[in-house]
């Protein structure tokens, strides 16, 4: 039996385990990269390490989230993140040069290298590729330390693609498609592995916007062959050195096939307020529109925004919108600016917004009240783009523009004008915004690692102890976000190396005084339906209930980065073995945990003891062997800790 891209990848970089169905294996992380609103605490845990040197072959940082500094609290962790970087070998992009996705796509990512970020949308670097998987900034910090990354092996689900996308339909309407057929809890536990005839009509950017919505499948990653349409983007990127050939084999097998014929795709919406609430435009009808941003990791690519200054060349957005155009490097910004697209967009009525994150984690551009906001962003998450009942459409950017210009939601496939674009044989190469760590062991001990004001103490973990006793603080419903645990926003992200702080804000859309019931309590479990924890790579949603006193989560099932930032927090992640108790448990119920400790260590069902209301129900907590040994000692900063003396 032939090998999928998936499986070639693993293969070449096992470290630890057997790669057979369902085993957790540990392999050999090629390259890192972080962000800043994770990115403070992954270098705070890495400090934390006492390792001199990071032993990846590759680390960037980059500073594209907490941009806006309307207070010292973000331009002092950038402080710190630039002086752990010169110290201890990571690369350090500065605020300004783009979103890491992008940058990184443009001048790092090499096929048939593997890569983990602290970000969940770093499955970008699949539409190079590479095996690219977000996770959580302790994690990243580990790999950098020269240690495994683990994941439990995946079913490998082929996306076969035949056809030609239509004019005005984009890749971004393929993914939009993938989300319809297999929701967003569809793809845990898998690989989406893109193959067929129709991969060869789809450049690189193309499918990076694929690759990175991919996350909202909540899959482990996504991945394209590497071909000569990907040799020709790394050498327009003069980096075709290091592009190597990566296909599946001819007799590859598959869990699972999907076909898509882009011929018969139309223009598509994900509608408020889930990425997988796709509908055809045309279905959903010329709702009136508020404001349209373009941009993000998914749809700022130079491709995007040629197409984006062509529909709006000549043109003048419609009096009741709001444009916003992010670029998403600092090589697409200035290339615009050369070619006279910039000037296209700004003649037209667009606010050019900076390269960076911006307005898809909550900076800024907040829709007005119950506004409809159309965006080509990868999530439309209740609330997260600041007002609580903004209404947000996730669309391709040849719709956005359209609808832009016309003030309503439009099937672009209506307009006759030509908008293709060709690719630049040669990118403008200035990587003069990264700057390099020292170069020697001599230059790196001059450094003084910065530590501002607003930086706090990891929170404090202890072993696991033989039994718990704990309040249910908390009983949400399927498909909780990590949004909703620890949201984003302007107001919030500056304090994200500040846990005490940030505290205060956790499960504020489900419950305005969650932090103060848990500080009642002291001792607390909150429970869940299906999907848990769903979204963001934040490992501050589980920090942060750490230092609430969160000792367990209890639902019928996980998405796949929460729950292993949840064990690396020590925090026990169980599941229902009869999902029908968790109807039977309320909120303030008196929980216990008898034997979890003894219980967890044999293999056995978890025995939960409800005292309030005198019931017994049975518990499983799917974890590895290893993953044990991280709960039991605490989490895993106190186990690595351990490991390496």
């Amino acid at each position: 039996m032939g090998l999928t891209l998936c499986e070639k990848i693993i293969k070449n970089h096992l470290v630890d385990g057997e790669y057979a169905p369902g085993n957790e294996v540990g392999i050999r992380i090629d390259q890192t990269l972080t962000q800043d609103a994770t990115g403070t605490m992954a270098y705070l845990e890495l400090e934390a390490m006492d390792i001199d040197k990071v032993k990846t072959e590759l680390s960037v940082a980059y500073i594209d989230h907490n941009t806006l500094q309307t207070g010292f609290e973000n331009a002092d962790d950038h402080r710190f993140i630039q002086s752990v970087c010169k110290k201890r070998g990571v690369r350090y992009s500065r605020p300004g040069n783009g979103i890491c996705h992008q940058v990184h796509l443009e001048r790092f990512g090499i096929p048939g290298k593997t890569l983990i970020g602290s970000d969940s949308h770093t499955p970008t670097g699949g539409g190079l590729g590479m095996l690219a998987m977000g996770a959580g900034g302790l994690d990243v910090a580990v790999a950098m330390g020269g240690g495994a990354y683990y994941i439990t092996v995946p079913e490998v689900i082929k996306v076969n693609l035949t056809g030609k996308l239509s004019p005005y339909v984009a890749a971004k309407d393929i993914i939009l498609e993938v989300l319809r057929i297999l929701s967003v809890k569809g793809g845990v536990g898998k690989v989406i592995e893109y193959g067929g005839e129709g991969v060869k009509t789809l450049s690189v950017p193309e499918r990076a916007t694929i690759t990175n919505m991919g996350a909202e499948l909540g899959a482990t990653t996504s991945v394209f062959p590497s071909d000569e349409i990907t040799y020709e983007f790394m050498k327009a990127q003069s980096r075709e050195q290091d592009w190597v050939e990566l296909l599946p084999d001819e007799d590859a097998e598959y869990s699972r096939v999907i076909d898509i014929d882009l011929c018969k795709l139309a223009p598509l919406a994900a509608m408020p307020h889930m990425p997988d609430n796709v509908k055809s435009v045309a279905e959903i009808g010329e709702i009136k529109v508020d404001q349209v941003l373009i941009g993000s990791c998914t749809n700022s690519s130079l491709l995007d925004m040629m197409k984006v200054a062509k529909i709006l060349k000549g043109k003048k957005v419609h009096p009741s919108v709001s444009l916003g155009i992010a670029p998403g490097s600092k090589q697409v910004l200035n290339m615009l600016a050369l070619n006279g697209a910039l000037a296209d967009m700004i003649d037209a009525g667009a606010r050019i917004l900076e390269s960076a994150c911006g307005p898809c984690i909550g900076m800024g551009q907040s829709p007005c009240s119950a506004g409809v906001s159309l965006r080509t962003f990868n999530r439309n998450f209740e609330g997260r783009s600041g007002t609580a009942d903004g209404k947000v459409y996730l669309v391709s950017p040849e719709t956005a523009a359209v609808s832009a210009l016309t003030g309503v939601l439009t099937d672009a496939t209506k307009s006759t004008d030509d908008i293709s674009v060709e690719l630049p044989a040669k990118f403008i190469i200035n990587d003069n915004m990264i700057e390099m760590p020292a170069a020697t062991p001599e230059e790196a001990a001059e450094v003084e690692v910065y530590y501002g004001p607003n930086i706090k103490p990891f929170p404090k973990t202890e072993p696991l102890a033989d039994s718990i006793s704990a309040t249910a603080v908390l009983k949400v419903a399927d498909n909780i976000t990590t949004d909703h645990i620890m949201p984003a926003g302007a107001k919030i992200l500056p304090y994200r190396s500040n846990i005490p702080h940030l505290s205060q804000f956790c499960f504020r859309q489900c419950d305005e005084n969650f932090a103060e019931h848990c500080k009642e309590a002291g001792s607390c479990i909150i429970i869940g339906g299906n999907n848990y924890g769903q979204g963001s790579s934040r490992e501050h949603a589980a920090l942060v209930p750490l230092y609430l006193g969160v000792k367990a989560v209890i639902t019928k099932s996980f998405a796949r980065i929460h729950k292993a930032n949840l064990v690396n927090a020590s925090i026990l992640p169980l599941n229902f073995v009869n999902a029908d108790d968790y109807d039977k448990i309320s909120v303030g119920d008196k929980l216990i945990l008898p034997k979890i400790k003894e219980e967890l260590r044999s293999g056995a069902d978890i025995t939960l003891v409800n005292e309030t209301k005198n019931e017994e129900y049975k518990l499983i907590c799917d974890v590895s062997e290893r993953q044990i040994d991280i709960l039991t000692a605490g989490g895993l900063l106190d186990y690595t800790k351990e490991e390496n003396k």
